[in-house]
């Protein structure tokens, strides 16, 4: 035990022994204040003794029992006192750790732990297993925001330094792919905004009542023709459906969703739903494969995750699609979801409550 513990450690073992110690004295002189009380109130019921002090015989009772008493009360403080701060020292010296920057640092406890103590060893280990998570999500969000930022911008600098050098002319074509490379990088600095923004609940949802249906369709209408130049087509079942919800933000989903399908499945029928039940928005594509392994299905709207990465490279995927699709559902008090397609693809949902809380 360290210091500290062992200062609380004496101070339950000495509470305890003189609590009992306490307890046997009360007892005994209950005893005597019951004969006392007798002789004064009852003497005719009582046979008073010629002394009220103990004899010799009862002194020395006395004296074994405290003896007794004392002994058993050290006993079970000791046994008590183990059983409280050896986790808590546990937890002490692996805060410590954490505080010094040692993110792997797990308290120990076993099964003699009190109840509480061990719950708190549980919350301890659990809460330095996330901080560990969160860091090496943090490092691994660098690399990857480095990766994704970097190849825009090294394309952007060729062509500008070429531009520059005279070995490109300043064409039209020229000022296309550059812009081109532009809205990417402002497209990939939009998704990184909603989904830190959603991580730390300070996404801003201007929500209204609107027809989701109308949302959908517009998105739809919209990327049918690079869903078309993909070898995608696209069939839209959707009644009106008025919904509390944030009309720009569930459009963004909706087209990250398309873009993703465009991406990643393989060209087919496309088909998107929109519906009312049990008091839920849904809004649903399915596509027609290849389909999402099962050990990725509950990682896939992570930010970076990507099923399959040298496809998606080639793709030109950012890695943040779904995430912001989370994102959004999750800021409208929803779910986004992922599940087994019945043509052999993918099914993506977000849904949410009609009447959104505010």
């Amino acid at each position: 035990m360290t210091t500290k513990g062992k200062s609380i450690g004496r101070q339950i073992t000495l509470s305890i022994v003189v609590a009992s110690l306490c307890s046997t004295v009360l007892s005994i002189a209950g005893f005597y204040l019951f004969y006392y009380l007798m002789e004064v109130f009852y003497p005719r019921w009582y046979d008073t003794p010629q002394t009220m002090l103990p004899s010799g015989l009862e002194w020395l009772w006395i004296g074994l029992t405290a003896t007794v008493v004392i002994v058993l009360a050290s006993l079970i403080a000791s046994r008590l006192t183990w059983r409280i701060i050896t986790p808590l020292n546990s937890v002490a010296e692996s805060l410590r750790r954490v505080a010094s920057g040692d993110l792997d640092a797990r308290a120990r406890g076993d099964h003699t732990s009190m109840t509480e103590a061990a719950t708190l060893v549980s919350d301890f280990n659990s809460m330095a297993e996330r901080l560990s998570r969160m860091s090496q999500n943090r490092v691994f969000w660098n690399a990857a925001i480095a990766h994704e930022l970097r190849t825009p911008m090294t394309i952007l600098r060729g062509r500008l330094q070429g531009i520059a050098d005279g070995v490109f002319e300043p064409r039209l074509e020229q000022f296309t792919s550059m812009l081109t490379q532009l809205e990417g990088l402002t497209r990939i600095i939009e998704d990184l905004r909603v989904v830190s923004l959603a991580e730390s609940g300070h996404l801003d949802l201007r929500l209204q009542r609107s027809d989701v249906s109308v949302q959908v369709a517009a998105v739809v209408e919209a990327m049918s023709d690079a869903l078309a130049v993909s070898g995608f087509s696209v069939t839209l079942e959707a009644r009106a459906a008025l919904a509390d919800c944030d009309p720009a933000r569930i459009r963004q989903a909706v087209l990250a969703l398309l873009e993703n399908a465009r991406r990643h499945a393989t060209p087919c029928p496309l088909r998107v739903y929109v519906k009312l039940a049990e008091g839920h928005c849904t809004v649903t594509v399915d596509d027609g494969g290849p389909g999402v392994p099962d050990e990725l299905r509950d990682s896939i709207f992570e930010a970076f995750q990507r099923t399959d990465v040298s496809r998606s490279r080639q793709s030109g995927g950012s890695g943040l699609g779904l995430a912001v699709v989370r994102a959004i559902a999750v800021a409208h008090h929803g779910t986004a979801q992922c599940r087994p397609s019945e043509r052999g693809g993918t099914v993506f949902e977000i849904r949410w409550p009609v009447h959104a809380r505010r």
